[in-house]
């Protein structure tokens, strides 16, 4: 009778300590799992996408750059319009810290694009000096375009029909505005734009 006793008393405090253990297990988890619910809340659709850095290719989530101002550029080193490069870093260079981030996408849907990332890579270091982020080389336009391709034109009804298109997004990602291949992105409507949204923050 004693030893079923203890026994049963052994049970008792195991199994309240299980419940001690799960308690406090989930009272831990909870601030990680509500900063993670805010994060993913916090980045707009728009960027809930993941590609690969040009460089090294490695796989980079675009809500980092949430709360910014995003331009998405399609680019190709052998196009007349190649030399906007120079601009575009200008552009980061300059509205960088109030919040732009500038997001350049190689493309050979034109056929003017090199057959490798590290060439594509070594030409914008190079030739333009690029900082700004880039990305490896992808389809934006048609059936295979990338899925960041596919909702930008979804959300603006135009794609790309050149090299160099711009889409400019919104700090909190719910306007997107689209820009054709020739819009000068130093031109004073495109920073006129560009600073309007610049001055506006997320709610």
């Amino acid at each position: 009778m004693m030893a079923s006793m203890k026994t049963l008393n052994t049970l008792l405090r195991l199994k309240s300590l299980a419940l001690l253990s799960a308690w406090l297990g989930l009272s831990f988890c909870q601030p990680a799992f509500a900063q993670a619910t805010k994060t993913a809340a916090a980045c707009p659709v728009v960027l809930q996408h993941t590609v690969d850095r040009l460089q090294d290719e490695k796989p980079q989530n675009l809500c980092q750059y949430a709360g910014q101002v995003v331009l998405v550029v399609n680019t190709a080193s052998f196009c007349g319009f190649t030399p906007q490069y120079k601009s575009l870093e200008e552009l980061y260079g300059r509205y960088k810290d109030q919040g732009l981030v500038v997001l350049g996408f190689p493309s050979n849907d034109f056929l003017q694009e090199s057959d490798s990332n590290k060439k594509i890579a070594d030409f914008c270091e190079n030739t333009y000096g690029v900082k700004f982020p880039m990305f490896t080389k992808t389809a934006v336009r048609g059936s295979d375009a990338l899925p960041l391709y596919k909702q930008l034109t979804q959300i603006t009804d135009t794609s790309p029909k050149w090299n160099f298109h711009k889409y400019l997004i919104s700090r909190d990602g719910k306007q997107v505005k689209s820009y054709n291949s020739a819009t000068d992105p130093l031109g004073k409507a495109f920073i006129a734009e560009l600073e309007k949204q610049l001055s506006s923050k997320v709610n």
